[in-house]
């Protein structure tokens, strides 16, 4: 038997990335998946390329050097490997205009895709972007028509990041990761704030990106504030960590908001003080606590934990300073707790994040924001406008609040 044929590890790499984020069930599926990607982004790519050509931006009404002008497109089917791509294709007044990226006359580029792909998953850097665009054309390409090529992609990321919100959110999910940027000859480690929403039907949103130096409540502030100013009128529940001061910065906009802490955060919080060889029990015990069928239940078994881990004084008054948050559980369902305790939901999005940002330092903040921004838009295609697993229920246990159902009503078309 002849031995089996060794991958291409970036093929494999590429393969993968698409499994994981589409989950495409048949080939029709995978197509559809790749023209959603590639289509835009050759329009980018090209849009790009005319605004070098031209030495001026489409939307830029000061002085010209030149006296050619944009004049409309031109449509054409672009064949790809996988089906093919309607493109809409820019063309100039003096028709002087030689795309690189889709060359005239050109109807087949099957075979660029994956090398597309690569230069959006490798982190955006002016110097690979470079690199690969060699690799695909055999040219060289200036770091100006790369900057305008690349700039295309930061309107429509802007374009999304500004857009109008929903008025009403049942659950918001606020947490931060952090990335290394390169900044004035050095490396700096900045926050990325990050907002998971829920809306009334139970669809999920991420509502944007906010980079900053380093997660504070003022920042967080800033953020409530510009929601609210894109369309967001009220919110049900925030399910945040511990950072200082961001329960009141939240009230402060939201007057009728529930801050809920994650009792993750809390466990992460609590058991530092507990030895490793306890950590097992420890934990199980407290799952008794805030897993309880009732909040009688909890306060018992809550009684039974501070008996037996009070010589560990430190890890028990987390839980006492922060047993608020354990009792306004049990205002609610067992489905509504099941999402409300845990910020697990913004983890897992920032966990597909990371598969970006692990790859090293970016070079400005416009390189995350477009690395995170194509992240965001494949998470789009793996939810699929779907409503979050047993939606049903935890609409049902909400509506048995008088006050909440009435909330929920007002904005039930929304």
């Amino acid at each position: 038997m002849a031995p089996r044929k060794k991958r291409n590890t970036k093929g494999a790499a590429i393969a993968q990335a698409i499994l994981e984020q589409y989950q495409p069930q048949t080939k029709e599926d995978m197509q559809e998946a790749i023209k959603d990607i590639f289509g835009p982004m050759f329009e980018a790519m090209l849009q790009g390329e005319m605004d070098s050509h031209l030495g001026y931006a489409a939307n830029d009404h000061g002085y010209k050097d030149t006296d050619n002008r944009r004049n409309g497109y031109i449509s054409k089917n672009v064949k790809t490997a996988y089906g093919e791509i309607p493109v809409d294709v820019p063309r100039d007044r003096q028709a002087t205009f030689e795309p690189q990226v889709i060359p005239k006359r050109t109807r087949d580029v099957s075979g660029i895709e994956d090398k597309v792909m690569s230069m959006y998953a490798r982190g955006m850097s002016q110097r690979d972007i470079a690199d690969t665009i060699e690799d695909i054309y055999g040219f060289e390409i200036s770091h100006e028509t790369i900057s305008s090529i690349t700039d295309r992609v930061i309107e429509t990321a802007e374009e999304w990041q500004n857009r109008p919100l929903k008025k009403f959110y049942t659950f918001l999910f606020v947490d931060c990761l952090y990335v290394s940027i390169r900044k004035e000859m050095e490396t700096k480690s900045c926050a990325v704030y990050v907002i998971l929403g829920y809306d009334v039907n139970g669809i999920k949103d991420i509502l944007g990106l906010w980079i900053g130096e380093a997660e504070g409540k003022h920042y967080w502030m800033q953020i409530f504030d510009e929601i609210k100013a894109r369309g967001v009128e009220d919110v049900l529940f925030i399910s945040m960590d511990g950072v200082s001061g961001l329960e009141e910065g939240a009230r402060s906009i939201f007057k009728d908001v529930t801050v809920q802490r994650c009792i993750v955060h809390l466990i992460r919080n609590s058991v530092k003080y507990i030895p490793s060889k306890d950590y097992k029990a420890y934990t199980a015990q407290l799952k008794k606590v805030y897993g309880a069928a009732s909040l009688k239940a909890a306060e018992a078994e809550f009684e039974r934990f501070k008996q037996a881990w009070g010589q560990y004084p430190g890890a028990v008054d987390v839980w006492v300073r922060n047993w608020k948050y354990v009792e306004q559980l049990f205002n609610y369902g067992s489905a509504v707790r099941k999402v409300m305790y845990t910020t697990n939901a913004i983890e897992s999005v920032n966990s597909s994040f990371r598969k970006v940002t692990k790859k090293g330092s970016f070079p400005s903040e416009d390189a995350v924001r477009k690395a995170l921004y194509l992240r965001i838009t494949e998470l789009y295609k793996k939810w699929n406008g779907r409503p979050v697993s047993n939606w049903a229920m935890v609409r049902n246990q909400l509506s048995m609040d008088d006050k909440i159902q009435a909330r929920l009503l007002k904005y039930e078309n929304y």
